[in-house]
This record gives structure tokens, C-alpha cells and sequence, in this order.
């Protein structure tokens, strides 16, 4: 793997894809009911603030705060902005779409990071060099993945029954184009999120303080996108039953526990160790959405995922190689390989 790491780690990364794609199943079956998006964004994070809030006041009770300088809060409110815009675009492209083309968006992430990479000079690109055209090769072919996932469905490859089948065909095909397309630029704003919140987690080394603090501008910037949104007074009435069950899951699960470790994992791995992991989220989605949302396999997922799939181990590859070489030479080639070196500046300090 890129960047090393112990396998508890690894565990933990692996588990949060468990997670994540759990939510992105049970957002889906809760929208279907009638759950607002924007709403649900609004109320798992507020709930989430309690329990960040409630971690802060025991975890720093003896311990001292890095200080909090304009320059900081200014950053935290740009990563809360994209945040919001993330978390929004993610579950109306759900809704849309599936978690299972959720998933393979999402597996984007590692081909956007490497591009913003390569954007800040922190990543070189030597054509003439096997890894490095491996890594653009990779990029080159995650986008093509993606757009064949988008543009072409395919036959159903799961059993249909003719209800269905006719549902299927009365369905507008440009639903699924939309939550593609918007699934894509959410796939983006998670690499630029991993790159600002490495940015700023190495200038102020509080994971968690900075998690509650994005977390409460997302809060304020949701509620007001809904309250613009949702005319309707009943959307914000919560039902008891699943769409209560999935704001609790949101707010602890992933909002709270995934974005503190996220956190952390940025700070000492950096933002494309996370992104190395995103491509389990397919396989998870898909097993998770045919036998619980009895969601139907098309057969364009299966072939995009398979592309993107390639192109994403052909850039892990190349970013082995690279790191391979620097190891064997004892030196730094390339100036990203470099765990305490943040991808947005060159003079960041851990």
C-alpha cells in the first residue's frame, strides 16, 4: 500500500467503507419514503455536534488547544462549505440514482486527489518514466469508467420481476445521467476536501476540535439551504421508523466518528491514503443494494466498475513504484511521497 501503515489501520479504513455504504443504503430506502435530503444533511449533523461536542469536553479537559488564528478559522469555513456541498450533492444524486452508482463515483476520488496533486506541484509527471505513465494512464482510464457508468446502463443483470421490469422501462433515463453527473462533482469535492483538511489539520493538530467546528458551520449552511428548499413543514417532522434510525446512524456513525479519523489519517498519511480505499465501496454497495433495496445490477455498472477499478491499482501501482525507488535510493524524488508534506504547500510543518 501507499504510505505504509499498520493493519489496524487498515482495519479501521475498511471498516468506515462498511459504514459509509451502510448509510448510502439506508438514506436511499429513507428517501423513498419521503425523507427530504436536505433535512436529513441538517439534522445528522446538528445531531452529530452533541456527540463531538460531548468527545471535546472529555478528550481536551487536560489537554491545551492549539490557538485558533484567523488564518485557521477562515480555512475551517472553507472546508465546512465544501463539506455541505459534499454531503448535499451525495444524497440528491442518491436519490436520483443508487448507492451502488454512489460507490463507484466515489471511486473517482483517487484520480481527482492525484490531478489536485499534480495542480499544487506536489506530484511530477515524467512520461518517459513507467510509474508515472502509469499514473496517468490510470487517471485517464477512472474518468472513462465513470463516464461509461453514467451514459450507459446496460440490460439488467439481476432477476426482474415484470412490474419491475416495466417500472425499469418507464423510468427517464436522464435520472440516472443527473445523480451521475452529481455524484462526479461530489467524487471531486471529497479529493479537494482531503486536501484542505490536510492543509489544515497539520497547522492545527486538533482533530477533533476541528471536526466540531466544520461540523457546526455544515449544521448552519444545511439548515439554511433547507429552509430555502423545503417549503413544506412536514419534511421536517421525523417519522419513528427508518428515517430517524438513519439521521441517529449519520450522525454517530459517519458524520462524528468517520470525519475525526479522516482527520487524523490526514495528517499522518495524507489525503490519497484514504482515497486508496474508496474502491471497496463498489463491491460493498452493490452486494449491500441488490440484497437489501432489491436494487437491479445493470450491466454498465459492472463494466464501468471494472475500468475504473483498472485505472485506479494502475495509479496505486505507479505510486508504489515511486515510492519503491525513493526507498531504494534513499532519497526524495518526488516531494509528495513524503507523509509530513501536505499536498497544498511545500512549507506546511506538521
Amino acid at each position: 500500500m501507499v504510505g505504509g501503515g499498520g493493519a489496524g489501520l487498515v482495519m479501521v479504513l475498511v471498516v468506515i467503507e462498511f459504514l459509509e455504504q451502510g448509510l448510502s443504503t439506508m438514506s436511499k430506502a429513507a428517501m423513498s419514503r419521503g425523507m427530504s435530503n436536505f433535512v436529513f444533511v441538517a439534522y445528522s449533523n446538528a445531531l452529530a455536534i452533541f456527540f463531538l461536542f460531548s468527545a471535546s469536553i472529555l478528550f481536551y479537559r487536560k489537554r491545551r488547544l492549539p490557538r485558533l488564528t484567523i488564518s485557521i478559522a477562515l480555512r475551517i469555513f472553507l472546508l465546512g462549505l465544501i463539506a455541505t456541498c459534499l454531503q448535499l450533492l451525495m444524497y440528491v444524486g442518491i436519490g436520483y440514482s443508487s448507492p451502488t452508482l454512489a460507490s463507484v463515483m466515489t471511486d473517482l476520488a483517487p484520480a481527482f486527489t492525484f490531478i489536485l496533486a499534480l495542480v499544487s506541484r506536489m506530484e511530477k509527471i515524467d512520461l518517459r518514466v513507467q510509474s508515472s505513465m502509469a499514473k496517468f494512464m490510470g487517471t485517464i482510464v477512472c474518468i472513462t469508467g465513470a463516464l461509461t457508468v453514467t451514459l450507459y446502463k446496460g440490460l439488467p443483470l439481476t432477476n426482474v420481476s415484470p412490474s419491475m421490469h416495466q417500472e425499469l422501462l418507464l423510468q427517464p433515463h436522464s435520472s440516472w445521467i443527473i445523480g451521475g453527473f452529481l455524484l462526479a462533482c461530489a467524487a471531486f469535492l471529497l479529493s479537494v476536501l482531503l486536501v484542505v483538511q490536510t492543509w489544515i489539520v497539520r497547522d492545527y493538530p486538533a482533530e477533533l476540535m476541528l471536526t466540531l467546528l466544520a461540523c457546526v458551520i455544515v449544521t448552519i449552511q444545511s439548515t439554511i439551504v433547507a429552509l430555502i428548499v423545503e417549503k413544506d413543514v412536514n419534511a421536517w417532522m421525523l417519522k419513528p421508523d427508518v428515517e430517524l434510525l438513519t439521521i441517529v446512524y449519520a450522525a454517530f456513525f459517519v458524520v462524528a466518528i468517520r470525519s475525526v479519523t479522516y482527520t487524523w489519517v490526514c495528517k499522518t498519511k495524507g489525503p490519497l491514503y484514504i482515497s486508496m480505499f474508496k474502491p471497496l465501496g463498489m463491491i460493498i454497495a452493490s452486494a449491500m443494494g441488490v440484497s437489501l433495496l432489491g436494487d437491479t445490477l445493470y450491466l454498465g455498472s459492472v463494466i464501468g466498475g471494472v475500468i475504473i477499478a483498472i485505472g485506479f491499482y494502475a495509479v496505486i501501482w505507479g505510486k508504489a513504484q515511486e515510492e519503491k525507488a525513493v526507498q531504494e535510493s534513499g532519497s526524495f524524488s518526488f516531494e509528495s511521497s513524503s507523509p509530513k508534506v501536505p499536498l497544498l504547500s511545500k512549507h506546511v510543518e506538521a
